[in-house]
């Protein structure tokens, strides 16, 4: 008994170096997980704060049919631990400086915004500076661009209806200063208590009153659930996440995070596997000996199940210990980049992977191997036995998949995720398959010799399973890295291609038809040349298939397009960012049909050929649904639900045109005499929400480059693993060609060649792996377009070809220091 409790110590244990791969592969992927997972939940927070603003609030609740709220559901907030605010928004003509203008007057409560800051300047000269509340009673802030208009100055008056405002800003940007019809007119800023004596809103006064609401992401949820049975159509909740500028941006975003927390799971669970399978070899001779000492496979078994648990609780522990320093630093870097005070906080629930991936990795990988170790027979004490079958270790391998791409997909949520990389990785097998056999047929030709290639070639054939073994984790790991690389890269591609410089920052609405040609004639005289112009008509949809379309939708369903007016238009073409998914767009001479945007279509249960009636005025027009189509809402242009066909149903209505151009901030100018020249045109300037969308796009980018730097480095620690994997056979390999007159010049040059060899094709077959896998990516879950990228499938061959093999020279530094006698003693 005192024999085995000496084989089986922990002392000894640590002072092998397999346990201590083991361990150390543990600690690396718990920490490498952990840190991903901490960081991206703080990350998605901050990023969903810093958006936040875009509501001035976590949520906002919108009541359009001219009536506040209950007293009552205010008050339930506030029960709730919720910050509340408000704001009343409607249009209305002011009188200053002797002129008239029409203007969107926004008069906001003491707590706007709860998220975000107004930006305003106290006079035309004067800095700019951000506040946390909006006007005084008795103040108003004005656009910077009506104080021109009607001639005014700060301090003076401006009347609201009966109430006389002093001007004492100007109103340059709002938090929540999205795209709003309402906000077509200059805006005026004031305060809420000063809008009854305005006399402006009466009884069926076209008035919207908003509610703000900001809190903990369960208190906002509770209140949602208490409220949802309550609301009336005209009511809407919307958070960051429902509106269409910026949704999309952040969903992408946080789909990236998903992807890199995923590939760090599959990365840290190779690292683990490997070095425990090369451990569990290395204790064939242990068991052999504990065996003819009387101990029978079951107390073998229970023997390593619980050094397995040892393991386990070090390695978590260990990981935990490097991950939770190295995400403090991370989040502290974060708020030096946004320039901004981060609120760093833990979140315990991230924690989850990281134990899951150790707990996983472990039984998944570990234990299958060490197992079979109650197999072993007792004679191995005296001769030496063959190892393990590959055939017995393919039912374990088949588990170890499923378990690890189920944690996958349980930890990223999103099933094209997990079968893009899953088919990228069947592809990488079959593909190695295919080099197994080509390997065995080429390299079985080859004679040995003194020449450094020879021996190479000659290598790769006597180790073949182990060369193949390795290519496949190389090849995997240079996938996992590589689709993050190029996933990356095309994202970042994509959104740079959404908002580049020259984004249009203004929209022209309500042009009449008989002055089209005059508003473009007039921008282009300046140099400023307007996008496409469309008609608009405003109609609402009310029958699908004869059927009310409320009757006809799901219940479940809240769907704001039909509680409102939508812009109507016809075009003889679809924009070039509108691709068609289903039917076909109107054909030359067409007259009839209808094509519809797809994310309503899916809404709304359309298929092609339901029939869509609708409203315009005193008209109704029904026509079919021709064709299906996606729409780039976040691309600054004109967009539309609905478009139909020159001279289909909208002919004959009455239509106003709509346009975007981009206009330098250096001829705002321009924007006063257009607006006394077609003073019924309305002008929307949208500068602050491209800038505010650039801002999140440049967090995401500094974030995704943090989170690549951690999956490079451990698919680094992976490499090195396998490497080390076959070590001893190595050294004991050039110890014997050294003993036998082998110089360490040929021997260098003939081990580099085999593991660059090694490197070039894993690096072939991962970086076309990663493209198969990027390919599904783009477009299930980033939606994009997809490229090949020659930038990256060219140099990963040749830059994991020179990695391997300066690992190969890694190898050999015992064989090159060291007496050949001295090594293979140590080894034996």
């Amino acid at each position: 008994m005192a024999a085995e409790q000496k084989l089986m110590s922990v002392r000894r244990d640590w002072r092998e170096r397999d346990v201590r791969v083991v361990l150390a592969a543990l600690v690396i992927a718990v920490a490498t997980v952990a840190t991903i997972a901490l960081f991206a939940s703080q990350l998605q927070r901050t990023l969903v704060t810093s958006a936040s603003s875009f509501l001035a609030a976590d949520r906002q609740l919108e009541a359009e049919n001219g009536r506040p709220i209950p007293d009552s559901w205010l008050q339930e907030a506030d029960a709730r631990g919720l910050e509340t605010g408000q704001m009343v928004e409607f249009s209305t003509m002011v009188f200053g400086g002797g002129g008239f203008q029409l203007v969107s007057v926004k008069a906001v409560s003491n707590e706007y915004p709860l998220r975000g800051e107004i930006e305003i300047q106290s006079g035309p000269d004067s800095p700019r500076a951000l506040v946390q509340s909006g006007p005084k009673p008795g103040e108003v802030w004005i656009n910077p661009r009506l104080l021109r208009l009607l001639e005014l100055q700060i301090g003076d008056s401006l009347e609201v209806g009966n109430l006389e405002l002093t001007v004492s800003g100007l109103l340059i940007r709002e938090p929540d200063g999205g795209f709003r019809l309402s906000a077509l007119a200059p805006r005026v800023m004031m305060h809420k208590d000063d809008v009854r004596a305005t006399g402006v809103v009466q009884e069926g006064s076209r008035v919207e009153y908003v509610y703000l609401f900001a809190g903990e992401e369960a208190a906002l949820e509770g209140y949602y659930e208490w409220l949802q049975p309550q609301l009336e159509p005209s009511h809407e909740w919307e958070g960051v996440r429902d509106g269409e500028t910026f949704s999309r941006s952040l969903q992408r975003a946080e789909r990236f995070l998903l992807l890199g927390g995923s590939l760090a799971v599959l990365l840290a669970a190779v690292a683990v596997a490997v070095a425990s399978r090369q451990y569990a070899l290395s204790q064939r001779d242990t068991v052999a000996l504990l065996k003819t000492l009387g101990l029978n496979g079951a107390g073998i078994g229970r023997l390593y199940l619980r050094r397995l648990l040892l393991w386990g609780v070090t390695g978590i522990v260990g990981g935990l210990l490097v991950a939770l320093p190295l995400f403090w630093l991370l989040a502290s870097m974060l708020s030096d980049v946004l320039e901004r005070p981060v609120d760093i906080s833990l979140d315990p629930a991230a924690l989850t992977p990281a134990l899951l991936t150790a707990l996983v990795s472990l039984f998944a990988f570990a234990y299958p191997p060490i197992r079979r170790l109650r197999n072993v027979p007792a004679m191995r004490v005296l001769r030496s036995q063959p190892g393990e079958s590959g055939r017995e270790a393919w039912p374990d391998m088949l588990v170890a998949i499923v378990a690890i791409f189920g944690l996958v997909w349980l930890y990223a949520g999103e099933l094209a995720l997990v079968v893009s990389l899953l088919g990228g990785l069947v592809l990488l097998l079959a593909a190695l398959g295919l080099l197994g056999w080509a390997m065995v047929t080429v390299l079985r030709r080859v004679r040995g010799g003194g020449n450094a290639w020879r021996l190479a070639l000659v290598g790769l054939y006597r180790h073949r399973n182990a060369s193949l073994s390795q290519i496949a984790v190389f090849a995997m790991t240079l996938m996992l890295a590589a689709t993050l690389v190029l996933v990356r890269t095309s994202l970042l591609n994509d959104w740079q291609a959404q908002l580049p410089e020259d984004a249009p920052n203004h929209f022209l609405i309500n042009i009449a038809p008989d002055t089209v040609d005059e508003v473009a004639g007039f921008w282009e005289e300046r140099g400023q040349p307007l996008e496409e112009l469309y008609p608009m008509v405003r109609g609402r949809l009310t029958e699908l298939n004869g059927q009310p379309v409320k009757e006809a939708v799901s219940k479940d369903e809240r769907i704001g397009a039909l509680n409102r007016e939508l812009n109507l238009t016809w075009m003889e073409s679809p924009p070039e960012n509108n691709e068609i998914i289903e039917g076909q767009w109107f054909a030359d001479g067409v007259q009839t049909g209808v094509s519809v945007e797809s994310e309503l279509a899916a809404r709304l249960g359309l298929q092609l050929g339901d029939k869509l009636t609708f409203t315009i005025g005193s008209q109704q027009v029904t026509e079919p649904v021709t064709s299906i189509r996606t729409v780039q809402w976040d691309s600054m242009k004109p967009n539309f639900y609905m478009a139909f066909p020159p001279g289909g149903g909208l002919e004959g209505l009455p239509a106003t045109w709509i346009t975007s151009f981009y206009l330098p901030p250096e001829k705002k100018t321009a924007l006063n005499a257009f607006s006394r020249q077609f003073p019924t045109v309305s002008v929307l300037e949208i500068d602050h929400i491209i800038s505010r969308i650039q801002e999140i796009v440049q967090q995401v980018t500094r974030a995704i480059e943090a989170i690549l730097a951690l999956i490079l480095a451990a698919a680094l620690v992976v490499m090195a693993a396998v490497v080390s994997a076959t070590l001893q056979d190595r050294q004991r390999e050039g110890a014997l060609l050294r003993t036998l007159g082998g110089r360490q010049s040929l021997l260098v040059r003939s081990t580099m060649l085999e593991f660059a060899v090694l490197g070039g094709f894993a690096g072939l077959l991962g970086v076309v792996a990663a493209e198969a896998a990027v390919y599904a990516l783009q477009f299930r879950m980033f939606e994009g377009s997809f490229n090949w990228h020659w930038q990256v499938i060219i140099p990963i061959p040749i830059i994991s070809a020179v990695v391997l093999s300066l690992f190969g020279r890694w190898q050999l530094r015992p064989v090159l220091s060291v007496s050949p006698m001295l090594l293979l003693r140590r080894l034996e």
